[in-house]
Order: structure tokens, then C-alpha cells, then sequence
């Protein structure tokens, strides 16, 4: 039987939503491997807007689910429609939306707060006991999510690392065609473009990612039979 992972995305574009290459090759290798996919996004105003082109912030609002719908070719539902049990794993992409959209880990730092309904999202999976994928700087929520002691990676970034510390993570650095793995909780981590300098480097890490999650749930899976 196919496994179904849903994934939470951020907007569109690197700057004030999901990394589009990050998405993608999630999306891309999930299929790769026969899973069933389902995309969330909270409904809600974006943080700001940020011309990609020029990296200027832009006098106008966007709306985080609509903007995610243009990645996923409007194949999206809100959030708040998410029902945890119908899932086996759930993964969340980077991107500067994670850490301005999903949460204001960008603003706040170690104060951060993890967006309602996606925390009670992530929480819901922690819960369950059902693995969890956090690529690029989406592992900065983990101690948000799973509390003091869960271990992940945003690669080889101090400052960012040094927040993890201090919300009560513990930081591992990782290669970009790496992952690291907190088998107690199921939290799989990669960091992809805090680290990547081409598509091809952070494919490689989120390849392994996606990968790991499946075979968590498979042998989840296994122990239950």
C-alpha cells in the first residue's frame, strides 16, 4: 500500500515563501517512490512580499495558500482542512516562508512562535509517533514542535544553530548531501539550501530525506503487523 505524506508549504519563492527548487524536489521524489501526496498551507496574509528580482520588499499583500497553489498547480487545501490521521508522515520545505510564514523564527529568533495551526499540525504528527521530514531552515521549529532535547540540522550555520541551542535543540552540522536523523522522535533533517549552492546538491540531501521518512513509516509499519 502506497504511503500518504502530507506536506505544509509556505508561499512561493525563497525570499517570503517556500524554496520552489526545495518544494519541487520534495514533491518529485515522493512521487519517485509511489507515495500519496496532499499539500497544506495555512490561510493566511503573508509576513511581506519581496521582489525576487531586485530582493525589495514590495508595498502589496499576498495570501500563503494562494501563493503555495502556484507550485503545486493549485492541487492545495487549506490547513485547517488537514485530518492528521489520514497521513502516515509529514514534511515541511524551507525557505524564508518557514521562518517569516510558518513561524516568525526570522523576527524573533529563539522568542519564536510557531504559526497555530501548523504547530498543532506538527504536533499532532510528533504525537502519533509519525516521522517527520524538516528541510533547510524548517528544522529551526523542532524544538517548538517536539520541545527541549529534539536534535536536527540546519547544516553547518552558527547563528542559526546558536538559536537551536537556545530553544533547546540540539544542533548536528550536516553536509548538504546528508541528513540527520533523531530516531527517538522519527525527526528526519536536512539542511538543502542553507548549504546548496546548485539544485543538484540539494536534491541529494532531500533524495535522502524523503527516502529515510518512507522507510520510517515502513518499518512503523512493520512493527504493527
Amino acid at each position: 500500500m502506497s504511503k500518504k505524506v502530507a506536506v505544509i508549504l509556505s508561499g512561493c519563492g525563497v525570499q517570503d515563501g517556500a524554496e520552489i527548487h526545495e518544494s519541487v524536489l520534495t514533491l518529485l521524489r515522493l512521487d519517485q517512490r509511489g507515495a500519496e501526496v496532499k499539500c497544506f498551507a495555512p490561510n493566511i496574509p503573508q509576513y511581506h512580499v519581496i521582489n525576487h528580482l531586485t530582493g525589495e520588499e514590495m508595498p502589496e499583500t499576498r495570501n500563503v495558500l494562494v501563493e503555495s497553489a502556484r507550485i503545486v498547480r493549485g492541487a492545495i487545501e487549506d490547513i485547517r482542512e488537514a485530518d492528521v490521521t489520514e497521513f502516515d508522515a509529514l514534511i515541511i520545505p524551507g525557505g524564508f516562508g518557514a521562518a517569516k510564514n510558518l513561524s516568525n523564527f526570522a523576527s524573533e529568533g529563539s522568542g519564536c512562535k510557531v504559526q497555530a495551526e501548523v504547530l498543532a499540525m506538527a504536533e499532532a504528527f510528533a504525537m502519533a509517533g509519525k516521522p517527520i521530514g524538516l528541510i533547510c531552515v524548517s528544522p529551526a521549529l523542532a524544538a517548538k514542535i517536539y520541545g527541549p532535547g529534539v536534535t536536527c540540522t540546519v547544516g553547518n550555520c552558527p547563528e542559526t544553530a546558536a538559536k537551536i541551542t537556545r530553544m533547546g535543540g540540539q544542533h548536528e552540522e550536516c553536509d548538504v548531501t546528508d541528513i540527520v536523523e533523531d530516531k527517538a522522535r522519527k525527526l528526519v533533517s536536512t539542511p538543502a539550501y542553507m548549504v546548496a549552492k546548485s539544485i543538484g546538491e540539494a536534491a541529494s540531501g532531500i533524495n535522502k530525506l524523503v527516502d529515510r521518512v518512507l522507510e520510517l513509516v515502513q518499518e512503523s509499519e512493520d512493527v504493527s503487523a
